[in-house]
């Protein structure tokens, strides 16, 4: 039987904490993800699975000149040589590589379905597909097989791939990339191969150029759109000086007769999905500017998205403004320039960082490709000699070769040749060696010797060399480049209009009733006891306002509570709850409504007789428990707040349930943003049980007041009220007998 207590040996295997292989495993895990997954080399500016797929490509002789091959045979190649992973992963890193509108300078040409701007991602499986590379790829493939490169096994290890391939161009900034690894990430925008160029050239010449010197070439990214780029020079060149930072881009728009017509969408923003963001707002009510909207997009304008205004009248600056703040029409990109550099560490490189670093992967690569033609050259030479001492010697090496039983080292004897020149002579056949001629091998020495001495005086001077990679460059940008796609123009962000501004202006009025229900009706000429309510329920307030105003209400404890008058429901029903907008205290009840603009002033008071001046715009909350607004007195009530025109020459009239009638000068009250504020008219405490202030009202000169006693109305004018007028305070004068039961105030 085993004893329990002896721990047991493991051979061969090493014994360590799991705390630390975690920490190694995810550690090693997050250098694969950051090195061979996620993040671009400076040098070639391809991902792994990208690189994989070009020389895949290439080796299959899918050149721009050739024929297309299914994708699918392309894929195949990749995962089962190279690649080892996922085929739907693979299919849609090389679909990416195709899509003229997600790649500035496409490495791969497509035929069939394979996506379009609406959705990138509805491209047809890859057995229906065909591909091939484009012309531009020559760029990164034309000098592989030139010594250029570092070869390493394939996955297996029967194969050989290249580590990167010797890009001509720094292909990283002319079609951008993005990628999240552990820990960091990368966003790098795609540019202009002209501006790039020039910039390098800039570089070349004048190595001490400052990263503003080079933004005078690099003017900012330049992405497949035509959408603007409204980023200010400042901030860009900024951005390229840190290394990180941000891009703005516009949709541009026009106008055709009365319609607004958007012809072009910031990068990788799909017409569908900008028509889903207006169409949306359109249905909530937030958009009544605009009729219709329409899609027009088709193979000769990709971009036509069509809005169809509700009027002439309508400012398309401002409707278009509105609607770059709050959908996609204006997009914002991260600027992260992460890169991999040629140390084979990630680092955040500014402009002149990344130029200059990839100057110097390109010196190094064209460096290898001139000393391997060099080799090729002196060996070439050296087998020539030793051709053309064979064919001096024509008779005497073929006499050697049929007597001797091993040639080779009499041939090497008897003419001083080495041992790869015997061979080559050996090699050759008799029908070669008769025809050849000394002019032509003399002649291919004069070449060959011609250009061994070029290629020796260029790898002997940086000048030269820099002349040599300064004209390949120059070239290349003769060959492929192209005119700005992306045109800059400084603008400010767009800025969301206040939904007021959006809304026409339409004369409504508020309704609420004794229970708190709210609705609003169009038009001011609204008889409110005509409308229907609810079992039980009564009208107990209305305000004449605009669609485009608030309303605020004010509940039993003096706490304010506001609202759009455009939400509201239509008086044809029965409303609905003002408890299902907010949130007032238990026990709590609506008593007051009052609409207007921020600075329409208001009276507030109270029943016991007290109340100050506020502006409406105190009134207004976001706070579904509304504010605190007027402090009460035990047992007061809220009255309904009075209108005030003019502050200097108004008067506030206040009359109680005992029919006294006070008039004072509106400028006796103060102003107050919240609070109890000044007595307004006096009632005795011991009355305070039984009378109470029924109504206030505000009336201007020229005005009319209307006091309503049951079934009976008394109209007084501005200047009938001389009677009536007193110290703030005191308790006015009793109206005429009969009408000291008094309803209400109307003023007109």
């Amino acid at each position: 039987m085993t004893d329990p207590t002896v721990r047991p040996t493991f051979h061969g295997f090493e014994q360590i904490p799991l705390r630390e292989y975690a920490e190694r495993a995810y550690l090693d895990y997050s250098m694969y993800v950051v090195l061979d997954r996620a993040l671009p080399f400076i040098g070639d500016g391809l991902k792994p699975v990208q690189r994989r797929i070009i020389y895949s490509m290439s080796e299959l002789g899918l050149g721009a000149a050739s024929k297309p091959k299914k994708s699918a045979r392309t894929v195949g190649d990749v995962i089962g040589k190279f690649h080892p992973h996922g085929d739907s992963a693979c299919y849609e890193a090389l679909v990416l590589m195709a899509q003229p509108f997600s790649y500035r300078y496409p490495l791969i040409d497509g035929q069939g379905n394979f996506g379009s701007p609406d959705d990138p991602k509805s491209f047809a499986a890859m057995r229906y597909t065909e591909s091939k590379l484009t012309p531009i790829a020559e760029v990164l493939l034309g000098e592989l097989t030139q010594g250029t490169v570092d070869w390493v096994p394939n996955f297996d290890g029967t194969l050989e791939e290249p580590s990167w391939l010797p890009a001509r161009l720094p292909h990283l900034l002319l079609n951008g990339t993005t990628g999240i690894a552990v820990g960091m990430a990368t966003d790098v925008p795609p540019h202009n191969l002209g501006e790039i160029v020039s910039a390098l050239i800039r570089l070349i010449d004048d190595p001490e150029a400052s990263v503003a010197d080079l933004c005078e070439h690099v003017r900012g990214p330049d992405y497949p759109t035509a959408a603007e780029i409204i980023t200010s020079p400042a901030d860009l060149q900024a951005m390229y000086q840190t290394g990180h930072g941000s891009v703005r881009a516009r949709a541009t728009f026009s106008r055709e007769n009365a319609n607004i017509v958007v012809t072009a969408l910031p990068y990788q923003v799909s017409p569908s999905k900008v028509i889903e963001q207006i169409a949306t707002q359109m249905r909530a009510k937030k958009l009544p500017w605009l009729e219709d909207i329409r899609d027009e997009s088709d193979h000769q304008n990709p971009v036509r998205v069509v809005m169809i205004p509700r009027s002439n009248r309508v400012d398309a600056e401002q409707l278009m403004g509105h609607l770059f703040a709050t959908t996609d029409l204006e997009k914002s990109y991260r600027v992260n320039l992460n890169i991999i550099g040629l140390d084979g560490r990630p680092q955040v490189k500014n402009l002149r960082a990344f130029l200059s670093e990839w100057l110097g992967f390109r010196y190094d690569t064209v460096t290898r490709r001139l000393k391997h033609r060099l080799e090729r050259v002196e060996r070439r030479l050296h087998l020539l000699e030793g051709l053309l001492t064979a064919f001096l010697n024509l008779d005497e090496v073929i006499g050697i070769i049929r007597s001797q039983d091993e040639p080779r080292p009499a041939l090497i004897a008897r003419f001083a040749l080495s041992e790869e020149q015997a061979d080559y002579i050996l090699e050759t056949r008799l029908r070669q060696l008769a025809r050849l001629e000394e002019m032509k091998i003399r002649g291919e020495q004069d070449a060959l010797a011609s250009e061994r001495e070029r290629l020796t005086a260029t790898l002997g001077s940086n000048a030269k060399l820099k002349k040599l990679v300064k004209d390949e460059l120059l070239a290349d940008a003769s060959k492929f480049g192209d005119a700005r796609r992306s045109p800059l123009v400084s603008r400010q962000a767009a800025q969301a209009l206040d939904q007021t501004e959006l809304l026409a202006s339409e004369p409504m009025t508020v309704i609420m009733s004794e229970k708190g229900w709210v609705r609003a009706a169009k038009g001011h000429d609204i008889d409110i006891a005509k409308l229907g309510y609810r079992e039980g329920d009564s009208p107990l307030a209305a305000v004449r306002t605009r669609s485009n105003h608030q309303v605020a209400f004010l509940d039993s404890t003096g706490r304010s509570y506001s609202t759009a008058v455009h939400t509201l429901p239509s008086a044809r029903g029965n409303g609905e709850p003002l408890t299902g907008r907010f949130s007032p205290a238990a026990g709590a009840s609506f008593q007051a409504l009052a609409s207007g603009e921020n600075e329409t002033r208001l009276v507030l008071a109270s029943s016991h007789g007290y109340g100050f001046v506020t502006r409406f715009e105190n009134l207004t909350s976001r706070n579904k428990a509304g504010k605190a607004m007027l402090n009460l007195t035990p047992n007061a009530r809220v009255l309904q707040p009075a209108l005030l025109a003019d502050a200097a020459s108004d008067r506030i009239v206040a009359v109680t349930s005992a029919g006294n009638l006070l008039a004072i000068a509106a400028s006796d009250l103060p102003e107050l943003d919240k609070g109890k504020g000044n007595k307004i008219i006096d009632i005795p405490k011991a009355k305070l049980s039984t009378e109470r202030v029924v109504a206030i009202a505000a009336i201007s000169p020229g005005g009319t007041l209307h006091v309503h006693s049951g079934a009976r109305t008394m109209t007084l004018s501005f200047k009938d009220l001389d009677l009536y007028t007193g110290t703030r305070a005191t308790r006015g004068a009793l109206l005429p007998r009969g009408w000291q039961k008094v309803d209400g105030l109307e003023v007109q």
